[in-house]
């Protein structure tokens, strides 16, 4: 089946295996995703992750992080831009997630980054999603 939206997809698998208290959980690659779940690891939010092939096909394998008591490091993700609808914001107006305590991930010229990082920057860009 076709996916209209790969990182909407990729969100959902995450959020769903982390809810179930799954290890890890397989994603179909591409650049994008995978700048994504480098942004995530960099934040802190998963373990770790690599490039792995099943069958034939090339897959990021993500290692989930959970705390002390098994609760998800991840509260929520949050797609923001969609297929239909792009949001896109400058630096000066990047949104911050629960009061600075979540991230957003931006995709900017230079690449995607946290929001953070994009206004120390000073670039703005596609708001791709928020994380807490």
């Amino acid at each position: 089946m076709a996916v209209s939206d790969p990182v909407a997809d990729m969100l959902t698998k995450i959020r769903n295996a982390s809810d179930a208290r799954h290890d890890k959980v397989d994603i179909s690659t591409s650049k994008l995703k995978l700048e994504v779940i480098k942004t995530l690891k960099n934040e802190g939010y998963i373990k770790n992750f690599k490039k792995t092939v099943i069958d034939g096909n090339n897959y990021i394998r993500i290692f989930l992080k959970y705390d002390e008591k098994q609760k998800p490091i991840i509260h929520g993700l949050e797609k923001v831009s969609t297929p239909g609808r792009r949001v896109y914001s400058g630096y000066k107006k990047l949104p911050r997630v629960l009061n600075g305590f979540g991230t957003v991930i931006v995709s900017t010229s230079g690449g995607v980054t946290t929001g953070k990082k994009a206004a120390e920057k000073k670039v703005g860009g596609e708001i791709l999603c928020t994380v807490w």
